[in-house]
């Protein structure tokens, strides 16, 4: 199969012809629909997060279940699916705590003893997020995918994957937004954009985007942002804070910076919680005023892995909020482009001024 190929950090992606293994027992093998380019992929072609190389990156991702291994009893052939990277096992503590994104991925992983799913020639290569998208075919466990109707587009289905799960389940199963709060959100790309969303449908009364890029605040405003900053210029912290008497009750980082992160915490009211949804690179140190913890009253920051999800249930959720007109996703699609044009989906990421492309698959 075709595939689009790490093989070294800081250089394009490479479109090679690839070898995928048949389905083993709990696997599911699924011809690709759509995918979309996320910023996590670009983190590891940047080298701030490491992998083994060779990869195939990807795992944003929709498509139809072409063949099934034994035990597999979920999906058959021809059902249309959506791929999620917390691939759960279902008998760990986190999975039974009802954390199935924390998953300890116990038993869903090939063992070293078995050949790969992915590999070329005598090489084999990483998988990426056990998913692997950026490529004509996936093979993966059946708890990474969740089974759809055939009722929305490939394109839309790849975005709930995870933009969608991991913006607006950071507002609704990680913070737990309540109805009447206020709500900032740095960072309006496509999780940014879907955070801006969740706070809408959590009823949140004020939600406060902020970006540099003027583009991204005219979408904010499209996907419900009742108020924009201009990140650009100085004084945000202060900026967000005289908008709501003294600081908002939820604050979500979607950008992965230090300097962002600790101005996620300082824009907190009395009681305030952030959430760092962004990728800040490995080793990054966080610093704030512990003082201020006691001084402006419990304020908390926490992180949020993949919106908190429980993907089957919340998955199935985004798709009928979206058939309702409660949630936008068609806006979220700023270009398709064919898998020979990956690289250019990371150029035009780097510029800033795109939701999400998708890479389309015929």
């Amino acid at each position: 199969m075709k595939a689009a190929v790490l093989n070294e950090v800081n250089r394009p992606l490479d479109i090679e012809e690839i070898q995928i293994d048949g389905p083993r027992p709990r696997e599911v093998l699924i011809r690709t629909g759509a995918t979309g380019v996320c910023h996590s992929d670009l983190h590891f072609v940047e080298g701030k997060y490491a992998t083994p190389m060779p990869a195939v990156l990807g795992h944003e991702a929709s498509g139809t279940v072409e063949a099934i291994g034994e035990q597999v009893t979920y999906v058959q052939p021809g059902d249309r699916v959506i791929t999620c990277l917390s691939v759960f096992c279902g008998h760990c503590d986190k999975c039974l705590s009802g954390r199935p994104a924390l998953c300890a991925r116990v038993d869903v992983i090939r063992a070293p003893t078995e050949p790969p799913r992915l590999r070329r020639g005598d090489t084999s290569i990483t998988q990426f997020f056990q998913i692997s998208s950026f490529a004509e075919q996936m093979l993966v466990h059946e708890h990474a995918i969740v089974k759809v109707a055939d009722d929305i587009p490939f394109e839309q289905l790849a975005l709930i994957g995870c933009g969608v799960t991991t913006g607006v389940g950071a507002v609704l199963n990680t913070a737990r937004v309540e109805p009447g709060s206020t709500v900032a959100v740095v960072g309006c790309g496509g999780v940014g954009l879907n955070c801006i969303q969740g706070a809408v449908l959590a009823g949140a009364l004020r939600v406060i985007a902020i970006d540099q890029v003027e583009t991204k605040l005219a979408m904010a405003r499209e996907f419900g942002a009742t108020d924009v900053i201009d990140a650009s210029v100085a004084g945000v912290v202060e900026k967000v804070r005289n908008l709501t008497g003294g600081g908002v009750d939820y604050s979500f980082e979607a950008i992965g910076t230090k300097e962002t992160a600790e101005q996620a915490f300082e824009m907190l009211g009395v009681g305030g919680t952030a959430t760092v949804i962004g990728m800040i690179p490995e080793g990054t140190k966080i610093e704030l005023d512990a003082g201020s913890f006691l001084r402006r009253g419990e304020r908390k920051i926490q992180g949020s892995y993949m919106g908190s999800n429980r993907f089957r249930v919340d998955m199935p959720r985004y798709l009928e909020f979206y058939r309702q007109g409660r949630l936008k996703l068609d806006e979220l699609v700023s270009q398709r482009l064919t898998l020979e044009q990956i690289n250019r989906a990371f150029d035009d990421m780097k510029q800033g001024h795109l939701a999400r492309s998708v890479i389309t698959f015929d």
